[in-house]
């Protein structure tokens, strides 16, 4: 008797809690649907100085983001593309947001003011360098959050390496995601065909 009295008390209240949920209009799960971001321009980065940069900001251009190492055997080539696409379509509607990352056998271990002179005055890189973020992991970056849930990658969705590459449309739309082993020229008909639209 017991038993079951303790039965009905545990489906009344299941039925009661499953009534509140479903009627009313500010249950959690509905705050996290209406908070999940629909597009990269609702983020909010830092530049390498500390500032906040609202990603907003880029409206209407296509974007290319990546994660970015000073001591990478991947490094030289791709900077070396990247300017050349910087360079190219910068005046078109087309920027390259590059974003450091130490989490890669700490292939990028200076502070942003050492990674902002290296790029520039090794790398010549005139494309925006931001705060030094995690890509993986619990600290990993929210706006590297949102990247992957929309554009998973070869065996998971973690990023494998440095400069691992995102297409960002001018909606601000994740289109395609790129191999770290990806040459930035070989993504030049991808950025054309966006910047057309």
């Amino acid at each position: 008797m017991h038993r079951s009295r303790s039965l009905f008390s545990s489906l009344l209240f299941l039925g009661f809690a499953l009534f509140f949920f479903y009627t009313n209009p500010s249950t959690p799960l509905d705050k996290m649907a209406e908070e999940t971001p629909k597009s990269i321009y609702e983020f909010t980065v830092k530049d390498t100085r500390g500032n906040d940069v609202s990603l907003s900001t880029y409206k209407g251009k296509v974007l290319l983001i990546v994660n970015v190492a000073s001591k990478c055997g991947l490094t030289h080539q791709n900077y070396k593309e990247l300017n050349v696409l910087y360079e190219k379509y910068k005046d078109q509607g087309f920027e390259i947001l590059a974003f450091p990352c130490n989490q890669f056998l700490s292939q990028e271990p200076g502070s942003n003011e050492e990674i902002q002179e290296t790029v520039c005055t090794m790398f010549k890189a005139e494309f925006p360098i931001f705060d030094k973020v995690e890509v993986n992991g619990k600290n990993t970056a929210p706006v590297y959050k949102f990247l992957k849930s929309h554009k998973g990658g070869w065996l998971g969705d973690g990023i494998k390496w440095n400069f691992t590459k995102f297409l960002v449309d001018k909606d601000g739309n994740v289109v395609a995601r790129y191999a770290p082993t990806t040459a930035p020229l070989k993504i030049e008909n991808d950025i054309q065909k966006l910047l057309a639209n």
